[in-house]
C-alpha cells in the first residue's frame, strides 16, 4: 500500500498512472480510479452490463438509441433491459405487461441463447488468460482470484481488470463493470455500485462504513421474505446488524445469524472456487392463456422436458432430482419434486416423475406457467452409447438415452424443428388417467409471488 500524497491510481481510458488532477493528464479522460489499498486488492466480480441487450444493440446499431426489452411475449417476463429501458422504470423478472406500460416505445426482442453463450463463451477465454481462478455465477458474470499474478501480468490485480474491461469492449463489444475487494461478497456489492462501465473498489479500512447505510437485502443471501423478517425484528439497514450482539442475532433468526453478523462486518471466507459446477437445469414457458385442461399442460410440461434433457446431454450432466413448476392464474407459485429413479440425461426419465405430480395438480385450476427442473448430481454416462444402432436388449434408461441421442444428431443436421418432441412419444397425453398414481413430493410452496401483479 502506498502512504502519503495521492492514493495510487490510474486512468481508466489510458491506463496510465494518476496524477493529482481530477482528469487524466495524458488523454484528458475523466474516468480516474484511485484508492489507498488498489494495489492490495485481488478478490474481483465481473458483471456485464444489461448482457443480452448489449449484444443485440452491438449487432443491429438500428437499436443504439432505442430503449430494447429482452424477453417473452406480452404475459411473460423481462429478461434483460437496457438502460434507456430501466430509466422508465423497467427491470429484469418483471412481467412485460407492466415493462411495457411503464415503456410503450420499447423495442421488444425474444432472447438468442445461443449468440449469448458464445459472447459468454469469448468471456471466459479472456478470463481464463487473467487468472485460473475464475468462478463463473451465470452466463454474464464471474468471480476472478488474482491473487499472485502480478510477476505474471507486470502489473497489479486493479490495472490487470481494466486492461480486461477495455479489451472486451474492443473484441467482444459490449461492456463490463468490475468490483475489487478483498472477499466475494463486498466485490460484488462493488460491481454493482457504478453500472454500465464502472470499476468500484472496496478496502478493508472501509468495508464496515460502505456497508452500514445499506439495507439487510443487500446481504448476500437475503431475498426478499427475510429481508421482511428481519425488519420485523427491528434490522432495516446493515448497521443494525452490525450493532447487534452475535448471540442476540443467533437467537432471532437462527443459525443463519452468525453468517449476517459476519457479512455485515466485511467478513466472507469463501474462496473463488473455478471447479463449481452448475446445480440445476430448468425450462419454464409463460403460457399464452390461462390453461386448465390437464392434457394440454402435459404437452408443455413434455416441451419444457425435452429442453432440459438436451441441455443436460450437451453439458454432460446428470439429473437427480425433477421438479415440477406451475404458477396459477392469481400468480400463485407451486412446485412439487421427485427423486429420480436413476440418474438421468433424458427427458422421457424427467416426465416419467413429473407426469404423476402435474396429475395431482392439474384439479380445475387454471395455470399461467408451467416448468420443470432438475438438480444436478454425479454418474457416469453408459458405455457403448454410440450410434448407429439401438441395442434393444439394454436397459429402459440406456435405450431412452440412445433414442435423445439419435435425435439431437437429427435435429443437428435438419434444423431443430425436424423432431420436435417427437422422440417421447405420446407421454403426457390422457394425463387424467395418471391421477390416481402415488406421488411423493417435496418443497410444497403456495404463497404468492411478491411484487407480481395480476393481468
Amino acid at each position: 500500500m502506498t502512504t502519503g500524497g495521492s492514493p495510487p491510481g490510474f486512468c481508466r481510458d489510458c491506463l496510465t498512472a494518476a496524477g493529482a488532477g481530477a482528469v487524466c493528464a495524458a488523454c484528458g479522460g475523466p474516468r480516474l480510479l484511485r484508492h489507498a489499498e488498489l494495489n492490495d486488492l485481488a478478490i474481483a466480480h465481473v458483471d456485464c452490463d444489461a448482457f443480452y441487450a448489449a449484444i443485440e444493440k452491438r449487432d443491429n446499431p438500428a437499436l443504439r438509441d432505442q430503449p430494447l426489452i429482452i424477453g417473452g411475449g406480452r404475459r411473460g417476463v423481462v429478461s434483460t433491459a437496457c438502460y434507456l429501458a430501466r430509466l422508465h422504470g423497467v427491470k429484469s423478472a418483471m412481467p412485460m405487461f407492466k415493462a411495457l406500460a411503464l415503456c410503450p416505445q420499447a423495442v421488444v426482442l425474444p432472447p438468442d441463447m445461443e449468440k449469448y453463450k458464445g459472447v459468454s463463451r469469448r468471456m471466459r477465454a479472456l478470463m481464463d488468460a487473467l487468472t485460473p481462478l475464475v468462478e463463473p455465477l451465470s452466463i454474464d458474470e464471474a468471480f476472478l482470484d488474482l491473487t499472485g499474478t502480478g510477476r505474471l501480468h507486470g502489473a497489479p490485480p486493479a490495472l490487470v481488470l481494466a486492461r480486461f474491461a477495455r479489451r472486451v469492449e474492443a473484441e467482444l463489444g459490449i461492456t463490463v463493470s468490475v468490483g475489487l475487494s478483498y472477499n466475494k461478497f463486498l466485490a460484488k456489492l462493488a460491481s454493482d455500485m457504478d453500472k454500465p462501465r464502472g470499476f468500484s473498489v472496496i478496502g478493508r479500512a472501509e468495508a464496515a462504513a460502505v456497508l452500514a447505510p445499506l439495507p439487510v437485502g443487500r446481504i448476500w443471501g437475503v431475498g426478499p421474505a427475510t429481508q421482511a423478517r428481519l425488519g420485523r425484528l427491528g434490522f432495516k439497514t446493515i448497521a443494525d446488524l452490525q450493532r447487534a450482539p452475535l448471540d442476540r442475532l443467533v437467537r432471532a433468526v437462527g443459525e443463519d445469524g452468525a453468517r449476517l453478523w459476519r457479512l455485515a462486518r466485511g467478513e466472507d471466507v469463501r474462496r473463488v472456487t473455478p471447479d463449481s459446477r452448475r446445480k440445476s437445469l430448468s425450462s419454464e414457458t409463460t403460457l399464452a392463456s390461462d390453461i386448465a385442461d390437464p392434457d394440454q399442460l402435459a404437452r408443455h410440461l413434455r416441451a419444457a422436458a425435452d429442453v432440459v434433457g438436451r441441455q443436460l446431454r450437451a453439458e454432460g450432466l446428470h439429473g437427480v432430482t425433477a421438479t415440477l413448476k406451475l404458477k396459477t392464474s392469481d400468480f400463485r407459485l407451486v412446485t412439487r419434486s421427485r427423486k429420480l429413479e436413476r440418474p438421468t440425461q433424458t427427458a422421457a426419465d424427467i416426465l416419467e416423475a413429473t407426469l404423476p405430480l402435474l396429475a395431482a395438480e392439474a384439479d380445475g385450476r387454471r395455470f399461467r406457467l408451467i416448468g420443470v427442473g432438475v438438480a444436478i448430481g454425479e454418474a457416469e454416462a453408459p458405455a457403448g452409447l454410440d450410434l448407429p444402432g439401438l441395442d434393444l436388449d439394454a436397459g429402459t434408461g440406456e435405450r431412452r438415452l440412445k433414442l435423445e441421442q439419435a435425435m439431437d444428431r437429427v435435429r443437428t443436421r435438419f434444423g431443430q424443428a425436424s423432431l420436435g418432441q417427437a422422440g417421447l412419444g405420446q407421454a403426457g397425453l390422457g394425463l387424467k388417467a395418471r391421477a390416481g398414481r402415488a406421488v411423493s413430493a417435496e418443497n410444497d410452496v403456495g404463497e404468492p409471488e411478491t411484487g407480481r401483479r395480476r393481468d
